[in-house]
Formats: structure tokens, C-alpha cells, sequence
């Protein structure tokens, strides 16, 4: 599997997309997704910092892989529930949150140094995600955290979302996301709850991501997700990518942007 583009005449470039993936949330004894079948698939990996999974080795390895891959990093950030592999509400402070960004963060960052990659983004895990998506109060602990860890990172929220206007607010980078291995239900991403038969096929899956570009009030769309752990993930990759450039799309992850000074 590769990220080549299909046979046939170069398409006309319409549209950059970075086609992003949650990943090395392997800890200890137990293995979750398909990570090495993704990474020669994705331009940037989102990658578990220890809390809601992942621990040290699978930091450092996933790091490594995508760095050989030439693929960016980016800090996933969850909730200290692995039970509930981070996919649960829980109650939190806006402060606890801004401190669960900046210790994750800074975690993943000793290995992303290490590798010599530069860590280029945080994107937020599971129930963490949608909170800070609609709570004000969340999103601004998450940007303060950025800011004072690294001005430069770029933050992924969903658009319209709390925590894409306070990151905007704050100065920040935003990027917004499209999932390809979720339903869509009245044009609200369905993150939990969902079935198999709603998810469909690979192809299903390219078509709604087809469906999302033909959207003018998706315009700003700037990454498309797939979940490692997701049933088939490599071969929903290869599906998605394949229609993204047969429709013109140039996949690549964002450059990094230089650190904002200190003042």
C-alpha cells in the first residue's frame, strides 16, 4: 500500500488535505490498530501520550515509524481513563484539562526531540475531544496550554466548534477535521454509538469524504481522519486516499510553522 496516485491521466490539483490518523495507543501487553499498515498511508499521525493509552516504548516506536515515514506528529491527548479507553465522560476542571494538554504535550515532545521530528500538533482523544468542542471553558484551558508550551502547534477541532474559536482567539493555528470512519448524522459527526452498518465499506468511507468536498460550507476542511483501531483501517485508508487524489487532492501534512516568540 502506498500513497501513489492511481493509473490514469494527473488529475488538476484542486484542494491540499492532510490525511490524519489516532494512533499508538498500544500499551504493554496489549496491541491496538493497525499502526504499522497505516503509517506509509496518513501525512500525519496523532499519537497517544500515556494517558488514555500508550505508554514510553510505544511512544518512542510510533514516533520513530513516523518520522522513517516521513509523516508529522502530533500530541493525542486524552483522559487518564484507560479502562474506558478515554472514550468516557468524565468530570473535569478547566485546569486539570489545561494540565493534562501541557504534561502530555510535553511527554511525547522528549521523543518526537529524540527522533529529531518536530512535534507539529495536538489533537485532542475521544470524550476529551467532544468536551472541549462545546465547552468554552475547556477550549480555553487547551489553548493556554499550547501557548505556553508552543505557540506553533497547530490545534485540530471540529469547525465551528468552541474550541476552533478560542483557538483562533488565542492566536493559534486551527485545523479543521472531517471524519471518514464515522457516520454523519444531520451534519454532526457521530462519535460514539455508532454501528458497523452505518460505517460501511472502504468505499463507503471515500464517499463520504467525496461527499464533504462537494460541500461548499466544508470548505474549510483542512484533514480527513481514520482511527488506527478502526475495523479495516488500512484497507479504508487505501480507499480514501485513492479517491482523495483520483479527485485532485494533494495530501500533505501541514509545514511546520516557526515558534512564536516568548514575550
Amino acid at each position: 500500500m502506498s500513497l501513489a496516485v492511481p493509473p490514469g491521466p494527473a488529475p488538476v490539483i484542486t484542494r491540499t488535505l492532510d490525511l490524519n490518523c489516532d494512533l499508538g495507543e498500544s500499551f504493554g501487553v496489549y496491541r491496538y490498530g493497525a499502526d504499522d499498515a497505516v503509517m506509509p498511508l496518513v501525512t500525519s499521525a496523532n499519537v497517544a501520550c500515556g494517558a488514555h493509552a500508550g505508554d514510553p516504548r510505544t511512544m518512542r516506536t510510533s514516533v520513530e515509524l513516523a518520522a522513517r515515514h516521513r509523516v508529522a506528529v502530533g500530541a493525542h491527548v486524552g483522559l487518564p481513563d484507560r479502562e474506558g479507553f478515554g472514550r468516557r465522560m468524565i468530570a473535569v476542571t478547566a485546569e486539570e484539562v489545561h494540565d493534562l494538554c501541557l504534561a502530555q504535550m510535553g511527554a511525547l515532545s522528549a521523543f518526537t526531540r529524540a527522533a529529531g521530528t518536530p512535534l507539529v500538533h495536538l489533537k485532542l482523544h475521544g470524550a476529551l475531544y467532544m468536551m472541549a468542542m462545546g465547552d468554552a471553558d475547556l477550549a480555553d484551558a487547551v489553548c493556554r496550554a499550547v501557548l505556553g508550551f508552543d505557540a506553533s502547534l497547530r490545534v485540530v477541532a471540529l469547525p465551528a466548534s468552541a474550541l476552533a474559536a478560542s483557538a483562533r482567539a488565542h492566536g493559534l493555528t486551527v485545523v479543521e477535521e472531517f471524519f471518514a470512519d464515522r457516520p454523519y448524522r444531520n451534519g454532526q459527526v457521530t462519535m460514539f454509538g455508532w454501528t458497523p452498518e452505518e460505517l460501511g465499506p472502504p468505499d463507503a468511507a471515500a464517499d463520504r469524504v467525496e461527499a464533504m468536498l462537494a460541500d461548499p460550507t466544508c470548505g474549510s476542511i483542512g484533514t480527513v481522519c481514520v482511527h488506527s483501531d478502526t475495523p479495516g483501517a488500512p484497507a479504508l485508508l487505501q480507499a480514501v486516499s485513492d479517491r482523495l487524489r483520483r479527485l485532485g487532492c494533494d495530501l500533505r501534512a501541514p509545514a511546520p510553522a516557526s515558534s512564536a516568540p516568548r514575550t
